[in-house]
């Protein structure tokens, strides 16, 4: 019947068939940083209907979202936090620049958008980072839309007022 292999080696020697088993793929490769030409990361990130595209590179902490400075895209102190979670988790505060466009959604959702894509891209440019940032759920993405309007209801799921006559 079957017998139990203890350790790596005994599995190298096994026979699988005819072929023998390669312990090479089954050992994870430490991953390597995934920049461009210019020194940049670049990652999409997603969240509701918006999509962000992320470009980071070392710098001061300047962050730009379609052409306009963080503070003007998005006025609303909690969006602008949103934002700045990825550097804090990963303790990388005012060692970035981001250059994001963003379309599609509204601000709130533009926001979870760009932090995605930020997040990404500092696990592709720091693969070091990669456990901080998916222990906070960074990488995630967050799957939830909208649910369609039925027919014959007021909403998603809100009904019409009933009336008996």
């Amino acid at each position: 019947m079957a017998e139990t292999l203890t350790s790596l080696d005994e599995l190298k020697g096994t026979v699988v068939g005819t072929d023998t088993v390669d312990t090479s793929v089954l050992i994870e490769t430490p991953r390597e940083p995934v920049r461009d030409a210019l020194g940049r990361a670049y990652a999409t990130g997603k969240r509701k209907d918006a999509v962000a595209r992320v470009w980071i590179k070392p710098g001061s902490g300047k962050v730009v979202v379609n052409g306009k400075d963080m503070s003007a895209y998005f006025a609303r102190p909690v969006l602008q936090m949103i934002l700045r979670q990825p550097f804090t988790v990963a303790g990388r505060e005012d060692q970035f620049d981001v250059m994001a466009t963003v379309k599609g959604g509204g601000l709130s959702g533009q926001a979870g958008a760009v932090k995605h894509g930020i997040s990404k891209a500092l696990q592709l440019y720091e693969p070091g980072l990669r456990g901080a940032l998916k222990a906070a759920g960074f990488l995630t993405r967050d799957s939830r839309v909208v649910e369609r309007k039925k027919f014959g209801r007021a909403k998603a799921r809100k009904s019409f007022q009933f009336s008996k006559r």
